[in-house]
């Protein structure tokens, strides 16, 4: 199946996960069965989304990892936001944002293409392609098992473009950091819509298989300007195509649980089932964002 084609669809998977639609449309629109026993099954938990937000907070706790993991905390229908280990070990922060057509990256026409208008300066920017286009960027950033980490999308229209910032909580610094603004096209969209999570194996190389990669999610928060925050409590549990059972879903206190891979079983929460967290005590007192002001210094 070629790329493209594979991305699309896979895409499509996401995009349904996170807004409930999964279940009408059963498994045929995802990847490629022919992962089994290649690559760990990708596993998704769609937030059951109420309400449009501009502002999208979760958190993460990996139990364990393996080389070519990637644990997406925030994403939405034009982009994602998580922490990866990659095939030699290292550890990263990846924050991607689509172009409005998916093709090759040098087909996209330069003003239809995503558009850097702020990174950190520890942050690396680049063009992606193969599984559709877009700009990506890279923090570098050696994250650890059984540690919380916090993470946020915001975003605000520009014309027929729209920005996306993303804000990660640097543990060593106790502050949001803001590490890089991107915007695309997309008519002047003002919210963020399909909010979901997932866990995937990009490794694929067999061995990874047999490998478990869990992690913990929130809790998980939305809002919409300088309203107050809403806790995002119940999600969808979802999958792409590949076949093999060894996933897993459920919710522990405040958090929701996704494994894959390993020794991981179905639990209590079956495929494309409702998990329900508990709600948080309290809002964190610093889960306030930086505002956009240095966007585009």
């Amino acid at each position: 199946m070629p790329n493209a084609v594979r991305f699309i669809l896979a895409r499509l998977t996401l995009l349904f996960a996170a807004t409930g639609l999964m279940a009408s449309f059963g498994q045929t629109v995802s990847g490629d069965e022919r992962l089994k026993g290649i690559a760990c099954r990708s596993v998704h938990l769609g937030y059951a989304q109420k309400d449009p937000c501009t502002q999208f907070a979760n958190e993460v706790v990996v139990r364990s990892s393996a080389p070519g993991s990637y644990f997406m905390v925030c994403g939405w229908d034009k982009g994602y936001f998580g922490i990866q280990e990659l095939a030699d070990g290292k550890k990263l922060i990846l924050f991607s944002v689509w172009d409005s057509e998916q093709n090759d990256p040098g087909a996209v026409e330069e003003d239809r293409r995503v558009r850097l208008l702020y990174k950190d300066p520890a942050v690396r920017v680049g063009r992606f392609g193969g599984e559709g286009t877009g700009g990506q960027s890279f923090f570098d950033f050696d994250w650890q098992l059984d540690t919380s980490y916090r993470f946020a999308v915001a975003v605000r229209p520009d014309g027929k473009r729209s920005e996306y910032s993303g804000f990660f909580y640097h543990p060593d610094d106790h502050a949001w950091r803001h590490l890089i603004t991107f915007s695309t096209v997309t008519g002047g969209n003002d919210s963020l819509k399909g909010l979901y999570t997932f866990v995937e194996d990009f490794r694929r190389n067999r061995e990874s298989t047999k490998q478990r990669r869990e992690a913990l999610f929130g809790p998980a928060w939305s809002r919409s300007g300088d309203q107050a925050w809403k806790p995002l409590l119940d999600a969808r549990f979802t999958a792409d195509a590949n076949p093999v059972e060894n996933i897993r879903a459920e919710a522990i206190g405040e958090r929701l649980m996704l494994a894959t891979g390993g020794d991981a079983a179905i639990g209590p929460v079956a495929l494309r089932g409702m998990l329900n967290s508990e709600p948080s005590k309290s809002i964190p007192e610093d889960l306030p964002l930086p505002t956009f002001s240095n966007d585009k210094e």
